[in-house]
């Protein structure tokens, strides 16, 4: 992929620079409860394994021990002081240190099989000695600064034993950015009006987002993908000189981890997914299931916000739905000349959304929207928004991995008529959430299969689901876990996305992944 990251219009660029003995328990967690179950937990303790032979179909491997690693080629260099700056606030521990890395692996783009270059940016928090990867949402923050900030909210068990290397995927974050989308059709994308009955303009700005990302990323444009990323996975186990890759993903980056344990097998060390999404191949049923989970995650902050007497009142629903109206006929107009009208509002609510830390924020912003100040609330939009001297805008790679990764592709009568019936069905968010369906219609086809989601083969994996989440929502989480051979699920009763911020969930990672204990599955953590 090209090098140098200079943000522009219709560019892109480069941020600076195994039979063994399955053994059943019920693991009961702290703080936890456990629901049914039909499948065996396992412990395995971290000394040598026993030689194994080939598992019987029934059989599902035990987790593999803890090894260090033999040699690594990765040359790491201090970036402590780099990645601080780019963090911002709040700011991580100062007993943390960091330390970055670029892993050299293959672009593969399907007409050009195994060939071509790209660079995949890593960082390394922590000093413990088992390398742990880590994989974000593709339009969250960057797999890097998101392992820093991980880093800092883990339970100190696991970076005694692990270190996080934090891998941004190939076109985000410093792994050659994709930037190929206007900041005009960027804005134009996410700021198509749900209410509007005629989806035609906003098929024609996917059109222009289509034409531009055609023309900058040429061959690279469908290599830019799960399946792909998940390759860059395995090269960078095997740089990291161990046998089996231990990972944790988060939201939508579970797809990596999921095509990786497809490709990959019996390379899969001890998995966590924060989150799965829908396995359905319909984004018409994936979409269904994100409007759902954003109204519930909705309806969650709507009772925070009664709970402390917020500024938007004991109606949350209402006050953003006659902040929408108000917007159709006046729109905001920021500091940084984002027109603020509702396509935009709602789509920054959501972004928030994700994050219950910054619940009081967006009940801030969206009070003061309605009083005519729309700065606090576009600011949930600048990441995807707004490329800066330092990252790109994440709506670009996003934009492409999301095409790439789905099939489907819909005639403009029929786009409109699921924003309809969504709207319908999900007041606020539904419409919005449907319009994906255009941003991808004018994106090549994928012609290759999608990922089987079962991972036959694989150890235990650790599945998180959380109860209401408007990114992975849980009844995808469940289908994806269901359709896991090996999975065991932990459902988190909060709201939000991912659900490593409970306590209970995490102390079932650190016992998961440090001690090799398996959680029964539909173990319950309390809100």
């Amino acid at each position: 992929m090209r090098r140098g990251f200079t943000p522009a219009p219709g560019g892109r660029g480069r941020g600076p620079a195994p039979v063994a003995v399955l053994v059943m328990v019920a693991a009961i967690l702290a703080g936890c409860t456990a629901g049914p179950s039909s499948r065996p937990a396992v412990v395995e303790n971290d000394g040598p394994a026993p030689a194994q032979g080939p598992a019987t179909e029934t059989e599902i491997p035990p987790l593999p021990p803890l090894r260090e690693p033999a040699a690594s080629s990765v040359q790491w260099s201090s970036c402590d002081a780099e990645t601080r700056q780019r963090l911002g606030k709040p700011a991580v521990p100062d007993s943390l240190g960091f330390s970055c890395a670029q892993v050299n692996t293959t672009v593969d783009a399907p007409d050009l099989p195994r060939r071509g270059l790209a660079r995949i940016a890593i960082l390394k928090a922590g000093d413990g000695p088992i390398p742990l990867a880590v994989v974000n949402d593709v339009d969250g923050e960057p797999g890097t600064l998101y392992a820093a900030r991980l880093a800092a909210k883990l339970p100190p068990a696991v970076l005694e034993r692990f270190s996080l290397i934090g891998m941004d995927r190939r076109g985000t974050g410093q792994s050659d950015p994709v930037v190929c989308v206007p900041p005009e059709i960027r804005a134009g994308l996410l700021g198509h009006d749900p209410a509007t009955k005629d989806v035609e303009p906003l098929l024609e700005t996917a059109r222009s987002a289509g034409q531009q990302c055609t023309i900058a990323l040429e061959n690279e444009q469908t290599a830019i993908d799960s399946w792909r990323a998940a390759g860059d996975l395995e090269e960078l186990r095997d740089q990291l000189g161990v046998e089996h890759l231990h990972a944790l993903s988060h939201g939508e980056g579970s797809n990596v981890l999921t095509a990786y344990g497809e490709r990959f097998p019996d390379r899969v060390g001890r998995f966590v997914l924060d989150g799965v999404p829908e396995p359905s191949r319909d984004l018409v049923a994936t979409l269904d299931g994100i409007a759902a989970g954003a109204l519930k995650t909705l309806d969650a902050f709507a009772a925070d916000c009664a709970s402390r007497g917020c500024p938007l009142g004991t109606d949350v629903r209402g006050a953003l739905t006659d902040l929408t109206e108000q917007l159709r006929t006046r729109p905001l107009f920021t500091t940084k000349g984002t027109t603020l009208g509702p396509g935009l509002a709602l789509h920054a609510t959501l972004r928030g959304l994700r994050q219950p830390d910054r619940w009081r924020e967006l009940a801030d912003a969206l009070d003061a929207a309605r009083s005519g100040d729309g700065t606090g609330l576009a600011r949930f939009l600048d990441p995807v928004l707004a490329d800066t001297e330092t990252a790109p805008a994440r709506l670009d790679a996003a934009l492409a991995t999301w095409c790439n990764d789905t099939p489907t592709r819909l005639p403009a009568d029929r786009i409109n008529q699921v924003i309809t019936d969504m709207s319908g069905k999900y007041p606020v968010f539904g419409g919005l959430v449907a319009q994906r369906l255009a941003w991808c219609s004018p994106w090549p086809v994928r012609r290759e299969a999608t990922p089987n989601p079962n991972m036959t083969g694989t150890p235990p994996i650790l599945v998180a689901s959380t109860a209401a989440d408007p990114v992975t929502p849980e009844r995808g989480t469940i289908r994806a876990a269901e359709q896991m051979r090996s999975a065991v699920r932990i459902a988190w009763q909060g709201a939000g996305h991912g659900a490593l911020g409970s306590t209970c969930v995490s102390d079932a990672v650190r016992k998961f992944l440090v001690d090799g204990v398996v959680p029964a599955d539909g173990t319950l953590c309390p809100a």
